[in-house]
C-alpha cells in the first residue's frame, strides 16, 4: 500500500514526466489492490498528459481497465479508442472495448471490434492464438444471443479448431446446434472427443438429449462444481423468523414475457395476505408487458436488484428477513446461483425455471408432485420434492386468447388433420422426428405445424423430412405472435404432438387450457414427465405414453376418428371448469399448506410436508 508520503511523490514525479512506464503500472496496481482505484486512474491520467512515451497506448489501455472497474464507462471507452489509435494492431483494448460497448448496450458496434480481430490476427504465435480464441469465442456468445445461430456456431467451431478442450465453448456449441436441429447433435469438430461433448453439455441442454436421471444430475453437478461459491459465508440462520406473516421470496431474471411469469403470476396475486408477505427479487428485462405489471403490483414489496452483485443482493435478501425464498431459475439463462450459495433464507426452494434436478446444495426443495418425480426416481435430486397433492404446475386463469384465426390464414390446409407442436425447437430430436414423420406417412393428407424458431432450424427439418420420405410442404411453420393470438391458435389445430425427452411445460398447460388434446410420451425424469403429470391431474391418462410405438399408435388412431377428438375436447372444457388442474386458487392454498408446515418443522428429516 502507498503511504500519502510516497503517493504525493509518486503524483509530482508523474506531473514532472518524470516517472518510468514500469514504475507507473506498479504504483497504479498498487493502489487498486488497496481499493483504491480512483487514485490509480488519477495517476495514469496525470502521466499521460505530462508523459511522452511511445508507449503511451499501454497507459491507456490499463486507463481504459481501471475506469471500466470504476463504472466510468464513456470515459473507459475513450481510454480504449486511444489506445487503438496510437497502436492500431495492440489487440487487447480491442478486446475490452468489445466487452465495454456490449455492456453499454451496443452489440453491434461490440461484434465489428471482434471480427477485425477475426479478420486482421493470425494464430501464429500461442499470444495471438489466445486473443483469437478470446475474440471468435465473444462473437460466438453475442451472435447466439442476437440468434444469429449459424454464425454463431461457425465462430465457435474454428474456435474448437483452434482449441478443442474448451468446456465453457463446447458447453455453447453443443446448445446452437440443438436449437438448428443439426443431427446429430454430438458432430466432431476439430480434435474433441465426443465424451468431452457430452461432459460439457449444460444441464439445460442435456434435458432435451437423455431421459436418463443419473446423466442429468451429474451435468448438473459439474456445472455447479465449476461455476459455484464453494465457501460462501452463510448468511440466514437455521430456523425462520418470527414474523406474523411468513416471510416470501421469489427470484427471477424471467418477471417479464417469459412462460415462468406467464404461469405464476396468478399465484402472486392470490397468496393469503393475511399469513404471508410477499417479496419480488428481480434482475428482468424492463419488458413493458401486461405480464410484468401484474407481478410487480401482486408483489407486497418489489427489490430491482440488477445493479447489486451476488453477494450484495443476498445481504438484501438477508436484510428483509426472508422466511423462504424461492428460485425461479435453476441453471437457465439468466441464473444467480452465487447469490443463492450465500444462503440469504432459511429455506431455499426451486421451482419451474429449470425442469430438472438444480445439483445447488443451496437448494433445499423442488415443487413436485407424485407422477413427476416418482418416489424410485428421488436419489437423482439433489433437492428433496415438496409434493402437492395434484399437480406441480400453477395455471393463470386470467389469460385470454385473441380471435380464432382461419385456418387459410395461419397457412394450413382446410380439411386435413393438424397436428402441432410448439414447443421450441430445440427440444426436437432426430428420434421422435422420425416418429412424427411416420405419424404423417400412416394419416393422409395430414400436416405438422411447428414453431418457426429460426430459419436454420426450419431449413434441416424440412431437409430431414425429405430424407425420411415425407413431403417437406407437409411441415407449416408458424412464426410467434403475441400470447393471445398464440393461444388462439390452439382452437385451429387437432392434436398436440408432445416432444421427448423434453416434453412440453407450459406450452402443454397452454394447449389444454385452450381445449387441445395433447399426446405425450413419459420418460424417467422430471422434463420427461411434464406432460404427463398435467395430464393426469385432468383425468386424461389414455393420452401418457412410455414408448415411441406406443405413441405413434395412438396419434394415428387419433389421428383417424375426428370424434375422439371431439370427446377429448368436450373433457378438457369440463376440466377447465371444474378440474384441479385449472384451479389456482386450490393450488395456492395447498402450496400455502405446504409452506406453513415447512416453515414450523423447518430442520426435521421428513422431506413428505
Amino acid at each position: 500500500m502507498l503511504s500519502e508520503d510516497l503517493l504525493a511523490s509518486v503524483l509530482t514525479a508523474a506531473w514532472n514526466g518524470e516517472l518510468e512506464l514500469l514504475q507507473l503500472i506498479d504504483h497504479c496496481s498498487k493502489l487498486e489492490q488497496s481499493r483504491r482505484a480512483p487514485l490509480a486512474a488519477i495517476l495514469y491520467q496525470t502521466w499521460l498528459r505530462r508523459t511522452r512515451s511511445p508507449h503511451a497506448h499501454l497507459a491507456y489501455f490499463n486507463l481504459g481497465a481501471t475506469l471500466t472497474n470504476l463504472g466510468e464507462l464513456t470515459s473507459a471507452e475513450e481510454a480504449y479508442r486511444q489506445a487503438i489509435t496510437l497502436s492500431p494492431g495492440f489487440i487487447q483494448p480491442r478486446l475490452n472495448l468489445g466487452l465495454l460497448l456490449e455492456r453499454m448496450g451496443s452489440p453491434e458496434k461490440a461484434i465489428e471490434e471482434w471480427r477485425w480481430i477475426e479478420r486482421n490476427v493470425p494464430a501464429d504465435t500461442p499470444e495471438q492464438k489466445a486473443l483469437l480464441i478470446l475474440a471468435l469465442n465473444n462473437l460466438g456468445r453475442a451472435l447466439e444471443i442476437s440468434k444469429q445461430y449459424r454464425d454463431a456456431t461457425d465462430y465457435l467451431s474454428r474456435s474448437l479448431a483452434l482449441d478443442s478442450e474448451q468446456p465453457d465453448v463446447l458447453h455453447h456449441w453443443v446448445f446452437l446446434r440443438q436449437k438448428q436441429c443439426c443431427w446429430p447433435v454430438y458432430l466432431p469438430v476439430g480434435d474433441t472427443p465426443v465424451a468431452l461433448m457430452e461432459q460439457s453439455t449444460s444441464a439445460l441442454a442435456m434435458i432435451a438429449i437423455t431421459d436418463d436421471p443419473a446423466l442429468q444430475l451429474a451435468a448438473a453437478r459439474r456445472h455447479v462444481d465449476k461455476k459455484v461459491l464453494k465457501d460462501a459465508p452463510t448468511l440466514a440462520g437455521p430456523a425462520p423468523y418470527e414474523h406474523r406473516r411468513i416471510r416470501i421470496g421469489y427470484c427471477s431474471s424471467d418477471f417479464c414475457l417469459h412462460p415462468v411469469a406467464m404461469l405464476m403470476v396468478e399465484l402472486f396475486e392470490l397468496h393469503d395476505r393475511e399469513q404471508f408477505e410477499v417479496y419480488g427479487y428481480c434482475w428482468s428485462p424492463e419488458d413493458g408487458s401486461e405480464i410484468r405489471r401484474r407481478v410487480i403490483a401482486a408483489m407486497d414489496h418489489f427489490r430491482r436488484i440488477q445493479p447489486l452483485a451476488d453477494e450484495e443482493a443476498a445481504r438484501l435478501i438477508r436484510q428483509d428477513e426472508i422466511d423462504i425464498l424461492f428460485d425461479l431459475q435453476g441453471q437457465t439463462s439468466g441464473a444467480r446461483m452465487n447469490m443463492l450459495a450465500f444462503r440469504p433464507a432459511p429455506i431455499q426452494i426451486t421451482y419451474l425455471g429449470l425442469p430438472a434436478t438444480t445439483g445447488l446444495p443451496s437448494i433445499d426443495f423442488v415443487i413436485a408432485d407424485r407422477f413427476l418425480i416418482p418416489e424410485e426416481e428421488r436419489p437423482y435430486y439433489s433437492e428433496k420434492p415438496l409434493y402437492m397433492p395434484d399437480v406441480y404446475q400453477v395455471s393463470d386463469r386470467r389469460r385470454a386468447p385473441g380471435p380464432t384465426p382461419t385456418r387459410e390464414s395461419c397457412g394450413l390446409p382446410q380439411d386435413a388433420f393438424v397436428f402441432c407442436s410448439f414447443n421450441n425447437n430445440y427440444k426436437y430430436t432426430p428420434e421422435m422426428f422420425t416418429t412424427w414423420m411416420n405419424i404423417l406417412r400412416r394419416v393422409a393428407g395430414s400436416v405438422l405445424w411447428l414453431l418457426a424458431d429460426n430459419a436454420w432450424a426450419e431449413a434441416n427439418l424440412r431437409q430431414e423430412a425429405i430424407t425420411r420420405g415425407i413431403d417437406p410442404a407437409r411441415l407449416i411453420f408458424a412464426s410467434r405472435v403475441a400470447p393471445e393470438n398464440y393461444l388462439a391458435r390452439y382452437r385451429v389445430a387437432d392434436l398436440f404432438l408432445d416432444s421427448f425427452p423434453f416434453n412440453a411445460g407450459t406450452t402443454a398447460n397452454d394447449a389444454l387450457w385452450m381445449g387441445l388434446p395433447v399426446l405425450t410420451r413419459s420418460g424417467r425424469t422430471f422434463a420427461s414427465r411434464m406432460a404427463g403429470a398435467l395430464l393426469t391431474a385432468c383425468r386424461l391418462s389414455e393420452l401418457v405414453t412410455y414408448t415411441l410405438q406406443d405413441y405413434e399408435e395412438k396419434a394415428v388412431g387419433l389421428g383417424s376418428d375426428r370424434a375422439d377428438c371431439l370427446r377429448l375436447r368436450e373433457h378438457l372444457a369440463f376440466e377447465r371448469e371444474h378440474g384441479v388442474l385449472f384451479d389456482t386458487s386450490m393450488f395456492v392454498r395447498n402450496l400455502e399448506s405446504r409452506l406453513l408446515r415447512l416453515a414450523r418443522r423447518h430442520g426435521g428429516t421428513d422431506a413428505r410436508v
